[in-house]
């Protein structure tokens, strides 16, 4: 099975190649850009930051200019399937099945007409979309800003006693009041991560991903 973009940007002339490799042995040929050429810097940029943080906070591969363009055996497209979510972001679940996939590089093609209907939105709600689908790392954060919002609030009391102590208090009344805030805070952004955590692994198993994949049986 192939897929391939209707507007050409995606090369057919790489079929036969990519068919070779199938025949080699490989389970997966995919495709990916070694250029962004006719594609506005900021669009660009923002796309290469996008899988520079999916490589630090997602244990699933996500090549840097991946297409959607790629040939796969049935094995390939039987375990896609067998992924039941809903929201099926396409570059996230072609990794996350795994199995021996080579990449072939290409140049990148400016559309010869008409418009791509993923605007700078668009692609940004798509990325958040890949983010929470294939991350929990967000969740974590949450706690472990709460954890640093403690801390500070304690250094904060410390240092607050110790200038009442030395030189009195010229703000009654306001850095205690700074004190109590952040410690709240801290408290309730830490109780959020540990909800955020319950809640993580409560959409991992709602996702009903399968445990295992069959690439062949003998």
């Amino acid at each position: 099975m192939v897929f391939l973009d209707a507007d050409l940007q995606d090369p057919p002339a790489l079929l036969p190649e990519m068919y070779g490799y199938l025949e080699k042995g490989y389970d997966s040929v995919a495709t990916r850009r070694v250029s962004r050429k006719g594609e506005p810097p900021v669009r660009s940029l923002f796309a290469r930051l996008f899988y520079r943080i999916m490589k630090k906070i997602s244990k699933t591969e996500m090549m840097d200019g991946a297409r959607d363009y790629r040939l796969m055996t049935r094995q390939v497209v039987d375990a896609i399937l067998s992924m039941g979510e809903y929201n099926r972001f396409s570059k996230g679940i072609f990794g996350w099945v795994g199995f021996e996939t080579k990449w072939l590089e290409f140049e990148n093609i400016e559309r010869k007409k008409g418009e791509t209907k993923w605007s700078f939105w668009k692609l940004f709600l798509y990325s958040i979309e890949g983010i929470t689908a294939f991350s929990t790392a967000p969740l974590a954060f949450a706690a472990f800003m709460g954890v640093c919002f403690c801390l500070a609030a304690f250094a904060l009391i410390i240092f607050t006693i110790v200038r009442k102590a030395l030189f009195g208090d010229p703000t009654s009344g306001w850095p205690s009041l700074v004190c109590i805030i952040s410690l709240v805070s801290g408290v309730q952004l830490f109780c959020l991560g540990i909800v955020g955590q319950y809640l993580a692994k409560t959409y991992m198993e709602v996702k009903k991903r399968p445990i295992y994949l069959v690439k062949e049986e003998i």
